[in-house]
């Protein structure tokens, strides 16, 4: 009996192993990928140099190497009886394969990093070093910017110049006030004529060659517009095809006025005269109605854009600024009727192709929208980041690898960066770049100055800078990556959430978190959620002496990597960004002693003043690992 008892337990007890085996197998397989990092001394990556057996990515790399192969076969998938279901055998391999494809993408990061410390530290054989620092005082004068550094750029650039400015005149005011200014000294000279021409006289031969080619030139204006817009474009108009055939029924009455002289024809000036009178009147009224209409895009586009520091010169007036003479922050290039109160594309091909031409590479952050990259000549690179969100510490990594390669092909080169409206998303990559370039060295430099230059202060005091908190602390990760450690990309760091804790909860919602939902978001994936009003997967802690809550969870997965929390609420709480009560991002590289504190200021959409009604002074969440 005693036999079969310990037995069976035997049995028990070897089911338990088998089960616990590939639970068993990943630790061995995480004790072997330690944090790894390449060999400062190498220039390629085909060395793999571990690190010694600590938590800190400062250490001194060990002699022992690893190869690039045997770096890629250290985790292998799992497959066989192992699992005892089917279902645990398909969830464990999605876990074994996203793990896998993460360190190959980490690898590919850490050839990045090594890419990128060469370029910023390049070694001492090399006989130039290549500067991408852009000057960063007087940047008041944007017209400087664009200036050519030879006299051959500068004779380049006026010459490609005339066909966009002579353009520019087709389109503009200036055509319309000259066209009107020749139609009415065409009136004034034709009064004169008729009143002292007797009645049913001939109008004397010299007025009769002037007139034909005041109608000459109308007509070849007509023609030189339309071939500048387009023939399709411009006969769009029925205004357009009035004014053609006024001018063509004017011209020919002129041509058989001077040479035929048939009876009747001495009435022909007065009938002309009229019709010159109607087209005089139309193009005023259609002037007066384009001014009306430009000045009222031109309000709708500065209340869109609000302060921002725009470019008003050479007959541009775009949401763009100049950050650096080398880096230029605008809003989105749009089309259509977007373009009524935002950029139009058309008006920044025009800027860039003038200031720039092929010296210029447009780099899109927005998720949400695109537009065609043959409009920027096929030189548009995308980082798609959601609004108000943050880019992942590989793309950021990424965007600066290619700026360096961009900058280092032409010392005219400069980078156009933007998302919607040229702010948060497009002054994180920009002060990543200030950066990196070793034009600041901390984050908080970048990001002050990046305010200050895109915020006009004439315009208003509102702070067009980088002001969504997870935006800045990935700009501070950035920093960390390039400062502290000479460009080694953070290795994964696993984490399982044990516990949130909320502070100064009253006043939020229901005021006991039972209204407040929360979401985890890892690798761009939803992996955990709970409602605290539910026992399911979580428990509340009310601790009303000191006016906060503790939700410990039950069933967290580990996260790794780029993290995103989200907070929702039934109640009445205001939903700012990203839909939801409040969030936050955070790397798990970059956590300390299995803590993260984030006050209300660090927290996106309690940090916002207008929330402060119902987020007080000491709000805060603690996440604890």
């Amino acid at each position: 009996m005693e036999e079969k008892e310990h037995g069976k337990e035997g049995e028990d007890l070897k089911e338990e192993e088998v089960e616990k085996e590939p639970e068993q197998k990943e630790v061995e397989i995480k004790e072997k990928l330690k944090e790894i990092q390449f060999s400062v001394e190498s220039r390629i990556p085909s060395v793999l140099v571990p690190l010694p057996n600590n938590d800190t990515l400062e250490s001194t790399p060990a002699p022992d190497c690893q190869s690039k192969k045997d770096f890629f076969h250290t985790k292998p998938f799992f497959f066989g009886s192992k699992f005892p279901s089917e279902r645990r055998k398909i969830n464990f391999f999605w876990t074994e394969a996203t793990q896998y494809l993460t360190t190959i993408n980490e690898y590919f990061g850490s050839f990045r990093s090594i890419t990128l410390r060469n370029k910023v530290y390049p070694s001492q054989d090399e006989d130039t070093v290549r500067d991408f620092t852009g000057k960063l005082e007087n940047l008041d004068e944007e017209e400087e910017l664009a200036k050519r550094s030879s006299i051959s750029g500068t004779i380049q650039l006026v010459v490609l110049s005339l066909p966009v400015r002579y353009e520019r005149l087709q389109t503009k005011n200036a055509r319309r006030m000259f066209s009107i200014f020749l139609l009415l000294l065409h009136v004034v000279l034709l009064t004169v004529a008729l009143i002292n021409t007797p009645t049913g006289s001939r109008l004397p031969f010299h007025f009769r060659a002037l007139f034909l080619a005041f109608c000459t030139f109308f007509l070849l204006d007509v023609m030189a517009q339309a071939f500048v817009e387009g023939l399709k474009s411009y006969f769009s108009s029925v205004i357009n095809i009035i004014d053609l055939f006024g001018i063509l029924l004017v011209l020919t009455l002129d041509i058989l006025y001077i040479n035929f002289y048939i009876e009747g024809t001495s009435h022909l000036p007065r009938l002309t005269f009229i019709l010159k009178g109607i087209r005089l009147f139309v193009l005023i009224r259609v002037f007066k109605l384009a001014r009306g209409k430009r000045k009222f895009e031109k309000a709708i586009r500065k209340m869109v854009s609000e302060n921002k520091r725009r470019y008003k010169k050479d007959g541009f007036d775009l949401d763009l600024t100049y950050v650096t003479d080398n880096v230029i922050a605008m809003s989105f290039p749009s089309s259509g009727r977007e373009s009524f109160y935002r950029n139009p594309i058309k008006e920044v091909v025009k800027f860039l192709d003038l200031k720039h031409r092929d010296h210029y590479k447009i780099y899109n952050l927005c998720s949400e929208k695109t537009y065609n990259p043959s409009f920027f000549h096929n030189r548009v690179e995308r980082f798609p980041i959601d609004d108000h969100n943050v880019p992942s510490i590989i793309d950021m990594l990424k965007f600066v690898d290619s700026v360096f390669e961009w900058m280092e092909q032409d010392s005219e080169n400069v980078i156009v960066v933007h998302c919607l409206g040229g702010k948060g998303r497009t002054g994180t990559m920009i002060c990543i770049w200030l950066i990196a370039s070793e034009q600041f060295e901390t984050a908080k430099e970048s990001l002050e100055y990046f305010g200050k230059r895109r915020t006009d202060l004439t315009s208003g005091t509102k702070y067009q800078g980088v002001e969504t908190p997870s935006q800045s602390r990935y700009v501070e990760y950035f920093a960390l990556i390039k400062n502290k450690y000479n460009w080694t990309v953070p290795q994964k760091r696993m984490l399982q959430i044990r516990a949130i804790i909320i502070y100064s909860i009253q006043g939020v919602g229901r005021g006991d978190g039972s209204d407040l939902k929360i979401s985890v978001i890892a690798n761009k994936r939803q992996v955990f959620s709970c409602k605290f009003s539910s026992s399911k997967n979580c428990q509340v802690f009310c601790h009303e002496n000191v006016d906060s809550i503790t939700v410990k969870f039950s069933d967290c997965p580990n996260i790794y990597g780029d993290v995103k929390i989200k907070f929702f609420s039934s109640s009445a709480i205001p939903k700012l960004y990203d839909k939801c009560s409040f969030f936050f991002w955070f790397n798990t590289a970059f956590i300390d002693n299995n803590r993260l504190y984030l006050s209300r200021n660090e927290l996106d959409n309690p940090h916002k003043q207008k929330t402060w009604n119902i987020y007080r002074e000491n709000f805060a969440v603690e996440l604890l690992f």
